[in-house]
This record gives structure tokens, sequence and C-alpha cells, in this order.
């Protein structure tokens, strides 16, 4: 019996041309955070051309679920909302919304999980299980809009999840996977300083907020390094420093702003406890008082072993030399506050061309190779056919789920 995976390829040869539409229409049209309605809108009308029923989110984004209504469902998430950078590709499709463009390739994958749900809405009798395939709103902002969509009951029934995430540095065709962390905690610190203020010329009689400042941007990152173990990927960086107008007064108030960022959940769990202790301990003697700022991002995305292995698994199908080792990336990413609840894995897709400049995330110059897409589509298929073969559902077997 023909399988889902090679449904999925048949189907993709047919509507090859109409996907790659997709992707550029979105990529010309794309919205920030929050405000991605008219994208919610167009995956909306592809999913009920496809006789599906798409369920909405308060607001922007949506689900949409095919297959029997089976338990411990298999997930693909998408996210769809662009960033303020300024395109600068020259491309036919380039962004037409001055100051907003698709720099991180979300467009991408939003139309890999838009062409894995039409192409498994026009194949479902093949389906021995339940999909929900989430097209997520919000991923750029801090913390997210995986919360809301948990709220929301996106997880509901879902037994595993799954995602990508382009990757320009490695070439089409190629995987990434790595079990355990593959990104980092991000989250953003301010420390505001204050003392009685003072003329330059008489320091010691004051509390020196400007020198006060100095030490804690150079002293507390390595008095971090020290007290947290360097396995754990954990970095504090500043980014900001802002305090006085004049040359000779002392400033009566400064800050300083910057990112911690971890791979290890137990550090993020706990660090702003240890910063609050290692504040005070550089400022004590300089005599002025300080309020720390923690707000917290995302947790670092922790790649279930047994979802990782299934991933990987579905990847060599795609090409048996497709899969690589994914570095632990210092980066941010949402993703994470699903695994918080259901195990899953993100893999890293190449999209870089192979040849000539290679791109960087974040950047209005980026080009993505679109043959991306097809290796995405064929990726989750093969997920797809993988989850429904396994005798145990990954949520079952890994505990997750009684």
């Amino acid at each position: 019996m023909e399988g889902i995976a090679a449904r999925v390829d048949e189907w993709l040869r047919t509507n090859y041309d109409e996907v790659i539409g997709w992707r550029r229409h979105i990529h010309t049209h794309p919205e920030l955070s929050h405000m991605e309605y008219a994208t919610t809108d167009f995956i909306e009308a592809r999913l009920r051309e496809r006789g599906l029923s798409p369920v909405r989110f308060p607001g922007t984004g949506l689900m949409v679920d095919l297959g029997p209504d089976t338990p411990n469902r298999l997930a693909f998430r998408a996210d769809i909302d662009a960033l303020p950078v300024t395109e600068v590709t020259g491309l036919p499709f380039s962004s037409d919304v001055p100051g907003v463009a698709h720099a991180c390739g979300h467009d991408i994958h939003t139309t890999i999980s838009l062409g894995v749900a039409c192409a498994l809405a026009d194949n479902q009798d093949l389906l021995t299980h339940g999909i929900r395939i989430i097209f997520q709103p919000c991923e750029e902002v801090m913390d997210g809009g995986a919360p809301e969509v948990i709220a929301w009951g996106g997880l509901d029934g879902v037994g595993s999840i799954y995602a990508l995430h382009v990757e320009p540095k490695l070439s089409v065709g190629k995987i990434g996977v790595r079990t355990g962390a593959i990104t980092s905690a991000a989250d953003v610190i301010k420390i505001n300083v204050s003392g009685p203020g003072g003329h330059t010329s008489r320091p010691h009689l004051t509390a020196d907020v400007v020198y006060a400042l100095g030490k804690l941007v150079t002293d507390l990152p390595g008095l971090l390094s020290r007290r947290i173990d360097p396995r754990t990927g954990t970095v504090l960086v500043f980014g900001s420093i802002n305090a006085g107008y004049a040359a000779n007064a002392i400033p009566e108030n400064g800050s300083i702003t910057g990112t911690v960022r971890t791979a290890s959940i137990s550090t993020w769990r706990s660090i702003d406890v240890l910063l609050e202790e290692l504040i005070a301990q550089v400022l004590a003697p300089t005599g002025c008082s300080h309020e720390l700022t923690y707000q917290r991002g995302v947790p670092p995305v922790l790649n279930d072993d047994v979802a990782t292995a299934l991933l990987a698994d579905a990847a060599r199908t795609v090409d048996p030399q497709s899969v690589v080792q994914a570095p632990q990336s210092s980066g941010g990413e949402d993703f994470s506050w699903y695994l918080e609840h259901v195990p899953g894995s993100m893999a890293r897709l190449g999209c870089g061309s192979g040849s000539g400049r290679v791109y960087d995330l974040h950047q209005g110059d980026i080009i993505f190779d679109e043959r991306s897409i097809e290796v995405g589509i064929r990726l989750f298929a093969s997920i797809a056919e993988q989850f429904g073969s396994s005798p145990a559902r990954i949520g079952q077997a890994d505990g997750f789920l009684s």
C-alpha cells in the first residue's frame, strides 16, 4: 500500500508551482507580530479550499486538524510573523511593506506547513492518526506567542510536536538535528543604580554611580562565569549603559541593560536570584543602591531524545545523506514552551544555495533558497508516516501523557 510520504511526494510534484506562489505571496506581504491578519486570512482560505475547517485563534493565527480524532495527535508548528527589517534583496517578490520583511524565514516555515496540510487534506484516507498543524502568531516578540496558543487549547490532545527553522549556513538538502538543547533561553535584564549625586571634584563625599555601573559591566559577567557551570553555555552581555549629562557632575541615577542566555533549563529557572546576589556584592563597596528588573523570555528548546530519533530517521528517508549534527544556538525560540508540555523536536532546515555568499538571519539582504520548501514538506510527511506506524506514540513512551 502506498504510504503518506509517497502520496505527498506525488502531490508536491503536481502542486509545486502553486506552493512556491504561496511563499512568494506571504513574502511580499509580511506582517509584524500580533498584526498577522492578512497572513491568517490567506492561510485559512487555502485550507478551506481543500475542504478543511481551520480554527482561528483570538486575534491572529490558527490551527487545523486532519485525520481521525485519535488521542496523542501529532502536531507541526509554523510561525507566521515577520520582522521590523527593511528588505534590500531586490527580488521581484520583495516585501512591499516598508520596514517589514520575512528576514527570519517564517514565510518558508508557513509555506511548508501549509503545503503539508493541503497535501494531507487530499490524502486523508491514509491517515490512521490525528494530525494538528499550528500556524502560530508573534514568535519574534518576548515571550513569544506559544504560551497564548497553549492557553487557547493548541496542545489539547497533542502527544508530540515538531518544527523546523531555516538555517542559511546549511545547504539545501541538509537537515540539522540535535538532542537536548538546540537553542538557548534569552532573557533581558535592566539594572538601575542610584546614589546621592555630587561634584566630580569630591567623589569621596558621594556614591559614584558611573563608577558603580562600570564595575557591574566589567565584573558581573566574570563573576557569573565562576558561579555557573561553563558547560551550560550561560553568557551575560550588556548592550547599553546610560548615566549623566555633564562632565563635572556625578549623576544620581544610571542604568545598564543586557541579555542573559543559557542552554540549561535549571540555570534559567534560578539565575535571577544569583544575579541579585552578585549585583549586591559588586556594589557594596561603592555605596550605591540598585534595582534589578529581570524579564524572562523563553526557555531553551530541549529536543526529546525519542522524538529527535524519529525526526532523524524521517530525514534519512528523504535523503540518506541529509542528516547533520546541529550546533547549539545561543538564540531564543518560543517553540520551547510547547516542549514544556509535550515531547517533540525542532530541526534546522538547510536553506543556503551551497555556493556564493552565506547569509545570516535577521538581515535585510538575506535570500532563502526556495528548494528548501520541498525538503521541508517531504520531511514533515515522512514524520507523519513514521509516527503513524510507531507501535507506541511518543507522548506515551516518554511518560508525558497517561
